[in-house]
């Protein structure tokens, strides 16, 4: 049947994950760091998700598309309130409690030295010509990655001058903001650390655009965080 449906613009979109938040019947879903409408039996054509985006990558079209099924979507919205999943279908949104051995984080503690080197540390308010960036290796970092990971100020912040940013709470897009810090100033490596949940694609998609865009050749790497505080494989 011809009805509307939304269409999401892949080059447009950052990976923040709102519009995934936003679609309540779970049409959406991050794939590689980009929003997808994986479900058109799912989408209602009401565009909940439309406000949500920050880039406007999402728009109506008509179409050919299946009907759109609401027995389906109820039932897939049980399913996964059974499973301790939320509608929206963003797993960092999940909550969950994380046991720890807590006689084995007393037997290890030892005194920790913070390895920060400069200040502010936020992308959107830090300098773009700030002098600690001269021959610097540039560490761009989703927040909470810092908190998840214990050994983060040892293994990551060491000896980098560190950036980080939320790009699902954040408004706008960190792009703009990385290209102009790598362009003017001589970077020599860059680091990123995200978090394993899809609206964390949103840093990694920024800092690889900005790479591109400075036209350097600059040595990069991506490091995933899991929820539960551990290095992704």
């Amino acid at each position: 049947m011809i009805r509307k449906i939304i269409k999401i613009d892949e080059e447009k979109c950052i990976g923040c994950g709102l519009c995934a938040d936003a679609c309540h019947e779970g049409a959406i879903e991050m794939v590689n760091g980009k929003a997808k409408l994986t479900r058109e039996d799912y989408c209602d054509g009401l565009g909940d998700c439309l406000p949500a985006c920050p880039v406007d990558a999402i728009s109506f079209e008509e179409r050919e598309a299946p009907a759109y099924d609401e027995a389906a979507v109820k039932e897939a919205q049980s399913k996964k309130k059974a499973a301790g999943k939320l509608p929206c279908g963003c797993p960092g949104t999940q909550s969950r409690a994380i046991q720890r051995d807590a006689a084995a984080d007393v037997a290890a503690c030892v005194p920790i030295t913070s390895q920060l080197q400069q200040w502010p540390v936020q992308i959107k308010l830090v300098p773009v010509n700030a002098p600690y960036f001269d021959g610097a290796n540039l560490l761009i970092a989703a927040d909470c990655t810092a908190y998840a990971y214990a050994n983060f100020h040892q293994e990551f912040i060491r000896n980098r001058i560190t950036l980080i940013g939320c790009p699902k709470l954040d408004e706008g897009d960190y792009a703009e903001k990385l290209t102009a810090i790598i362009a003017g100033n001589d970077i020599k490596s860059v680091t990123i650390v995200r978090m394993e949940v899809p609206c964390c694609g949103g840093i990694e998609n920024a800092a690889k655009r900005a790479l591109m865009a400075s036209g350097k050749f600059i040595p990069w790497r991506v490091v995933t965080v899991t929820t539960d505080g551990r290095l992704k494989e």
